[in-house]
């Protein structure tokens, strides 16, 4: 074995290049920008040496004037506690408004609690009933059946003042007042309108009726000796109106306006009840004009055991 078999001893030829290295570096110092043993270390020990007592410069993200949000925070190996901002009671005042959910106390900061809660009911019932009268005015009314005229399609009261009515309970129904605003009513819909001014006086009382809608403007009505209707549109020739709406002993309870023939106007409508011996309607009054129209009937809300669309 040779002298050179030892790797720990060094050998003639590391001495060599050792040496033609150091001849090619270039000097260590400030100028070079190379580090030396001179510079600190900022508390980071490498190799072994011992570190700089010089403190590092603390980041901007370590202040702790920063917090941290998600619990503690290691920094080089010591422990700290972010503090929380919201602790600081100059700072929670400064955004309690601002983070608050009622709406009057950021509307008015100044307001004691209970006023802002006594203003709150206020707001509240008042903005109700605003809703529902809006919506009575233009979208849906309810309505009581008072009569028996649309019998048994919707019921009335049964007592000595109302003959024929069918109900323990006079039914509610709703009325569709925007329905109008988007078509004209059809044929066989059930509506809600202010009577005109001959109603009362050949029937005794005025107000809102609900008949259902027989005949369209410019059309002709004719009832026949059987109690069926007959329609006339101009140009066209008559047909028989289908209403499965209408028993036949019904139909033949009322014989005063057979035979009768009736024109309705441009813009008007003619309108029947489905209990044909107890109703008062355009056979004796004349037709509806479009403007006095109030709704479509398409719900019965009460009785219980009478709801359903109709």
């Amino acid at each position: 074995m040779s002298d050179y078999d030892d790797w720990n001893r060094p050998r003639p030829d590391d001495e060599e290049k050792k040496g033609a290295e150091e001849e090619q570096a270039p000097d260590a110092g400030p100028e070079s920008g190379w580090p030396t043993l001179d510079r600190p270390s900022y508390g980071r020990p490498s190799h072994g040496e011992p570190s700089s007592d010089q403190p590092e410069p603390e980041s901007p993200w370590q202040r702790s004037d920063y917090g941290g949000y998600g619990g503690e925070y290691s920094r080089y190996g010591e422990t700290q506690v972010p503090r929380d901002p919201f602790l600081d009671t100059a700072r929670s005042d400064r955004y309690a408004d601002r983070r608050s959910r009622d709406p009057l106390a950021r509307l008015f900061p100044g307001l004691p609690r209970s006023v802002r809660v006594t203003l709150d009911w206020i707001l509240t019932i008042v903005g109700a009933i605003l809703i529902v009268l809006a919506l009575k005015e233009w979208v849906v009314n309810p309505y009581r059946i008072p009569s028996s005229s649309m019998e048994p399609t919707l019921n009335c009261a049964r007592g000595p003042a109302e003959p024929g009515c069918l109900g323990s309970s006079s039914d509610r129904v709703l009325a569709c007042r925007i329905c109008l605003d988007f078509g004209p009513p059809s044929r066989g819909d059930i509506v809600v309108f202010n009577t005109p001014t001959e109603a009362a006086l050949k029937c005794g009382e005025g107000g809102t009726f609900v008949k259902r809608l027989i005949g369209l403007p410019n059309e002709t009505v004719r009832e026949d000796d059987n109690g069926f209707i007959w329609i006339q549109k101009p140009g066209e020739k008559d047909f028989k109106l289908k209403e499965p709406y209408l028993s036949a002993a019904r139909r033949l309870q009322d014989s005063a306006h057979f035979g009768q023939v009736w024109h309705v106007p441009a813009g008007a409508y003619f309108m029947m009840g489905d209990n044909r011996s107890e109703s008062c309607d355009s056979r004796t009054w004349g037709s509806v004009p479009r403007n006095k129209l109030i709704g479509t009937v398409f719900f019965v809300y009460w009785p219980p055991d009478r709801i359903g669309f109709r």
